[in-house]
């Protein structure tokens, strides 16, 4: 009430008088500040709308096209670095996929260079296996096309970035003439900006600086992040399209992990290929040797599978082989390593497994074969057994541990199969 009482003695007017003045010129501030304000959030709507109904979709499918076309020229380096033609094989059949993708259909130019990717790859992984050295001398030739490759994949970035970039100039602009406008009020409209900012710190400021937050730690190895309710429709767009945007990235992690296992997968069994086990058993070896622990390799065959599928059919094979692959998942140890190498023909790693230990394991599983029935498609019960080699890689590369497992699993062929044969240290037959 003394506040009330001060205003007329400075000015000379009776408060009703002093307050209407003040207050027609606070509403005559305030209605100009409204309609300058009004224009630039406006604008700022508009660009907020462009970026989540344009941009946002615009940006992401950039994005998804420079990381196909990246995956694209890692798997044409994968066939030209691949050591055996399964490989090869396994790598075109990524080249063809990402090739047939709807994000590089959508772009012409990313398109056309796909196709010319694709169609040149497979001339090479048909004329490798009959011409080594036409195989070698067209590597040039793909590292001028993975160059255009290289260089579509910084286009497509940078037209991306671009998108973005109008946008936020546009919003960043209008933000800013707001800013310059908001500061000339405040000489004619104090009471008013002193609110005004009040809104804008509960309202704006912070839910930015959670926006914020939550884009620094937005990652697939983390939930969606929750917002609390905001009056801002501008937050309110920017919070769906960052649950937009995480949604995407889960579905790009989920594309990538299909695509890995159809890259370190065998089709029919499940278990691991032979590209990826020669990896891991390397890694396992080289861990083994380093700490000086035992580990043991194997390798194994189905006997008679070839009589089996002449008698009974293919599609009858293909049941004992999944049956295999089951049963040897459910078998073996979480730590051991099975893969599927080649036909009827198996891989094993035992880590932290003697010589003696492995062949107590491999023992098990296959008793436990010699008596598994399996129900072919027809719906008879079919018995397969198995001959298995053993040998010792504490102290040599996998390449010549597997070699004398081979060999060792040719000689319990030779003695008549359905056994388990020892390789010693030096490669001959225990």
């Amino acid at each position: 009430m003394a506040q009330l009482n001060f205003i007329p003695r400075l000015s000379g007017l009776r408060a009703g008088h002093a307050f209407g003045f003040l207050g027609a010129a606070f509403i005559l501030a305030f209605g100009i500040m409204v309609a300058l304000v009004a224009l630039d959030q406006q604008r700022v709507l508009e660009a907020t709308a462009r970026l989540q109904e344009q941009t946002v979709p615009e940006i992401i499918r950039y994005q998804r096209l420079a990381r196909n076309l990246e995956q694209l020229r890692q798997e044409g380096e994968r066939v030209f670095s691949a050591g055996t033609p399964q490989a090869r094989q396994q790598a075109m059949f990524v080249v063809t996929l990402v090739a047939s993708h709807p994000s590089v259909l959508e772009h012409k130019e990313a398109a056309d260079l796909a196709r010319q990717t694709e169609r040149f790859l497979i001339d090479v992984v048909r004329h490798s296996a009959r011409d080594a050295q036409a195989f070698a001398a067209s590597y040039d030739e793909w590292q001028r096309l993975a160059g255009r490759l290289g260089i579509l994949v910084d286009d497509v970035s940078i037209q991306g970035i671009n998108l973005a970039t109008a946008d936020l100039t546009d919003v960043s602009g209008a933000m800013r003439l707001a800013r310059y406008k908001l500061t000339a009020a405040l000489l004619v409209v104090s009471l008013f900006l002193v609110v005004f900012l009040f809104l804008v710190r509960v309202h704006l400021i912070h839910p930015l600086q959670r926006i914020d937050r939550a884009l620094s730690s937005l990652s697939v190895d983390r939930p969606a992040p929750e917002f609390r309710p905001s009056a801002m429709v501008e937050i309110q767009v920017v919070e769906e399209a960052i649950g937009e945007l995480h949604a995407s990235l889960l579905e790009n992690e989920a594309a990538r992990h299909a695509l890995e296992k159809l890259a370190n997968k065998d089709g029919l069994t499940g278990l691991m290929n032979r590209r990826h086990f020669l990896q891991t058993a390397d890694t396992e070896l080289q861990r083994a040797q380093r700490y000086q622990r035992p580990v043991t390799v194997g390798m194994a065959d189905l006997d008679f599978f070839k009589k089996l599928n002449d008698t009974y059919g293919h599609a009858a094979g293909d049941a004992v082989l999944r049956a295999f692959a089951e049963l040897a998942n459910e078998m073996l140890r979480q730590s051991d390593f099975v893969c599927r190498y080649g036909g009827e023909e198996f891989a094993f790693l035992f880590p932290e497994s003697t010589l003696v230990e492995a062949e107590k394991l491999a023992e098990r599983f296959r008793a436990r074969c010699a008596d598994y029935d399996i129900r072919i498609p027809d719906g008879r019960l079919v018995r397969v057994t198995l001959s298995m080699g053993l040998a010792d890689a504490s102290a040599c590369p996998i390449e010549v541990a597997l070699r004398r497992a081979d060999e060792a699993l040719y000689m319990a062929k030779r003695q008549g199969r359905n056994r388990i044969v020892l390789a010693d240290a030096s490669g001959s037959l225990a």
